[in-house]
C-alpha cells in the first residue's frame, strides 16, 4: 500500500448518530443543548433509491433528523425498515456516534482509491439530489466515513416536520 494515493478530505461536512428513538433523541440534544431546530424527513423510495448493502442491492428506510451546528450538519438516524449499517451498529453497540460525512471532491475517485486501500462500500444510495457511500472504514479507523456526490444545486426539499415544533 506504500505509495497507493490518498483521498483528501477537503471538509468535514456532517456528524451521523444513530439512534433507538427519533423524537426522544432530538429532545435530549434540544434540552441539554440547546442543538436545533431539527428537520425531519423519512429517507424511503422513491426518494432514495439504487440502494446497496455491501455491494448486494437492499431496500431500506430511515427517519432522519438535521440541524446545523455551526458549518458542521448534524444528523440523528432512526433505522426503520430492511437492513442498513445503521441497524447493524444500533443492534451491536447500542448506538451512538456512527460516522462523519466529508468532502472528497471526486466521489468515484474517492471510492476508488479507497478500495485500492482495501476499503469497500458498506452501505449506498441515491436521492435526486446526491449520492451517498458509508465507506467500510470502522475496522481501520474506529468509525464510519461517508462520502457524497452532490448536484450542483443541492438542496433537500422541505422537511415533514421539525422540532421543537415552535421553531418553524
Amino acid at each position: 500500500m506504500a505509495g497507493t494515493k490518498k483521498v483528501k478530505i477537503k471538509q468535514v461536512l456532517q456528524i451521523g448518530v444513530v439512534v433507538k428513538d427519533l423524537q426522544e433523541a432530538m429532545e435530549q440534544y434540544w434540552n441539554i443543548f440547546g442543538i436545533g431546530p431539527w428537520h425531519i424527513y423519512t429517507f424511503q423510495p422513491p426518494f432514495v433509491s439504487k440502494t446497496t448493502l455491501r455491494g448486494k442491492p437492499v431496500p431500506y428506510t430511515m427517519k432522519l433528523a438535521l440541524t446545523q451546528v455551526g458549518n458542521i450538519q448534524w444528523e440523528l438516524i432512526q433505522p426503520l425498515a430492511g437492513p442498513s449499517v445503521y441497524k447493524e451498529f444500533l443492534e451491536q453497540k447500542g448506538g451512538g456516534l456512527h460516522h462523519v460525512a466529508c468532502d472528497v471532491g471526486d466521489y468515484d475517485q474517492a471510492i476508488a482509491t479507497l478500495e485500492k486501500h482495501g476499503i469497500g462500500v458498506a452501505m449506498s444510495g441515491s436521492t435526486p439530489v446526491d449520492t451517498f457511500a458509508q465507506m467500510d472504514t470502522e475496522k481501520k479507523l474506529g468509525t464510519g466515513i461517508e462520502i457524497y456526490k452532490r448536484t450542483a444545486d443541492f438542496e433537500l426539499p422541505p422537511p415533514e416536520a421539525i422540532y421543537p415544533p415552535s421553531a418553524s
